[in-house]
């Protein structure tokens, strides 16, 4: 028999889910039904959506990538300095998304401190481009997926990995097939957090991407502009994210991490 909660308890969670969902719920009431075809069927709706979907995808699978190894140095490593790289990962968090544009900029720009090289020597430039959108896709939303795997490798019981090592596995094959299994579920729900984060970015995107049709400019973006020239028509594009949003996190949240 499931113990009652306690009323108190029950209106606070109340009002925080109405608070949540209000903003949506608004969208649906207010939004411009019989626009809805039209902006599916448009070609610059279309083209967003796209860029938004590769641009997230891409973003996640390099944060995982690197973000996995990072989250182990920071869960595993004993090395000065060890709090300030963990501060370093978590600031993309709380820095305003503009503010990470602007240092991607001053890095990574045409003429910034790296980008002056890759570009004189490499011929590459990341501004302004679809690749400079994942870029800035990548820094704000990796952050999520290194503090989730991190904290699963803390609550892991060390005596699996020390089994395999002894019974002869090296280090990567303890690695790859004791502590990654084990972390799954912890390292999947830091990629779903991941991919909702880079699907939803715009400031720093913005501020070092451009907003540029078809190369740069994803649903938020979009939505953005639409927003000063037609509200109606941002309304739409708006509820065309939240389905999105909501179908991947629904389909693939408890399957893939195990929440119900």
């Amino acid at each position: 028999m499931r113990a009652r909660l306690p009323l108190v308890i029950v209106a606070l969670a109340s009002l925080g889910a109405t608070f949540v969902l209000l903003p949506v719920v608004a969208l649906f009431v207010r939004a411009p039904w019989n626009r809805l075809a039209g902006a599916l069927s448009g070609v610059g709706a279309s083209t967003a959506l796209r860029l938004s979907i590769e641009v997230s995808l891409a973003a996640t699978a390099i944060s995982v990538a690197v973000g996995v190894p990072l989250a182990w140095v920071l869960a595993r490593g004993e090395f000065p300095g060890r709090s300030l790289l963990r501060a370093a990962v978590v600031l993309p968090i709380v820095l305003p998304p503009v503010v990470g544009g602007v240092g991607l900029l001053v890095a990574l720009g045409r003429s910034g401190v790296v980008g002056r090289w890759l570009h004189d020597a490499l011929g590459i430039q990341l501004t302004f481009t679809t690749a400079g959108a994942v870029v800035a896709t990548t820094f704000v939303s990796m952050p999520l997926v290194v503090l989730a795997t991190e904290a699963g490798l803390r609550g892991l019981d060390l005596r699996y990995e020390r089994a395999a090592a002894a019974m002869g596995g090296s280090a990567w094959y303890v690695f790859r097939r004791v502590t990654l299994p084990m972390v799954a579920p912890q390292l999947a729900a830091g990629a779903v957090l991941t991919w909702a984060r880079a699907l939803g970015e715009f400031g720093a995107t913005i501020t070092f991407a451009g907003n540029l049709a078809g190369r740069t400019q994803t649903m938020p973006l979009a939505v953005f502009e639409a927003r000063q020239i037609d509200p109606g028509g941002a309304i739409v594009l708006s509820l065309i994210l939240v389905v999105v949003s909501v179908s991947v996190l629904v389909a693939l949240g408890g399957r893939l991490t195990g929440l119900r």
